[in-house]
């Protein structure tokens, strides 16, 4: 991974928020075309996929997880709504994002606010546990009783990380407001009534097509686009050359160009994606809308090699989990041990 240090400290990074303002005005046609082009593939695909399950099971499931990618790009429209990025009225960017959110199986006000702790809180070591990942320091691993280890360890596996984790997420965790169930009445409101209308749904389905439609149109198309959701936002931070600094040293801008990475990932990946991958422009300036992010490398060449992680390179992140304070970068479990001795 390139991190062009003294290129990028030519502008220091709160400046980058000036240079980037241009980009943030969305283009409402496009906002609508993209809305669209995501949108329709991904009801006319499931509709496909329930219509062919009593006749062809095994082409039924194929279609649903080729549907995942349209699933997620929604959730990556619901997340430029979000951010009042994906159209100029906010009204219009909360109830597309309301809408969105359940296909996505996620309330669109409790992400909003918990998405905004987190790119508020980004990569500050005082202020962890909304929004993030759970990611402990070395010295805070080394001071956890052994079932404590053993627990983090569970929670940080690839296995559970990336297969069962996202299931649990989305399916089981979004249910509630967590993190905000004390916050008032508005997260509650947002939670359940996306829960009505997901029990909705999934009654239709089945009244429809039975079980079979449930377990191979619509759990299949979930879990995947989950597990690649969570796979992204592992690698938009968890990577070995991250930036973390204790809250007297955090600086936000500091840590949304050092603290994200460039996930420079082929086409037809970067177009399912939404672009996420430029995340590190993302956490600079979020009001820009995912499909003026390519812009924004191309007109900064610096930016486009910063922090630069391919598809390749990201596989190594997977066995990153503990973040070494001294030596300032996310070790696995067995160089930390390392270190120690």
């Amino acid at each position: 991974m390139k991190h062009e240090a003294s290129s990028t400290y030519d502008v220091p990074p709160r400046d980058w928020v000036r240079i980037l303002a241009r980009y943030r005005d969305p283009s409402t046609l496009r906002s609508w075309c993209e809305l669209v082009i995501t949108l329709g593939p991904f009801i006319g695909l499931g509709a496909l996929a329930l219509w062919l399950v009593p006749t062809l099971p095994v082409v039924s499931l194929l279609l649903s997880v080729l549907n995942a990618g349209f699933l997620l790009r929604m959730f990556i429209i619901q997340h430029d709504c979000g951010h009042g990025s994906f159209f100029a009225s906010r009204r219009l960017n909360d109830w597309v994002g309301r809408v969105f959110g359940i296909f996505t199986l996620t309330p669109y006000d409790v992400w909003r606010r918990t998405h905004a702790i987190h790119h508020s809180h980004s990569g500050d070591l005082d202020r962890r546990g909304i929004g993030d990942v759970l990611t402990l320091t070395t010295e805070e691993y080394a001071a956890r009783r052994p079932l404590e280890r053993l627990m983090y360890r569970t929670y940080r596996h690839p296995l559970v990380m990336f297969g069962l984790g996202p299931g649990y997420l989305f399916m089981l965790q979004n249910r509630l407001p967590l993190g905000l169930m004390g916050q008032g009445r508005r997260y509650w409101i947002s939670a359940m009534a996306t829960n009505l209308a997901i029990a909705l749904i999934v009654a239709a389905v089945i009244a429809t097509t039975g079980l079979a439609g449930l377990l191979l149109v619509v759990l299949p198309t979930t879990l995947v686009a989950a597990s690649i959701g969570v796979w992204l936002f592992y690698v938009q931070h968890q990577f070995e050359d991250t930036h973390w600094n204790h809250t007297p040293d955090w600086q936000l801008h500091e840590a949304a160009l050092h603290g994200s990475s460039h996930y420079d990932l082929p086409p037809v990946l970067r177009w399912f994606s939404g672009n996420i991958g430029i995340h590190h422009v993302h956490h600079l300036y979020s009001r820009i809308p995912f499909y003026r992010l390519p812009d924004v490398l191309r007109d900064h060449p610096i930016l486009a090699e910063h922090c630069r992680m391919t598809l390749r390179q990201s596989l190594s992140c997977a066995h990153l989990d503990l973040w070494d304070h001294k030596r300032r970068r996310l070790v696995s479990f067995a160089t930390a041990r390392a270190n120690a001795a």
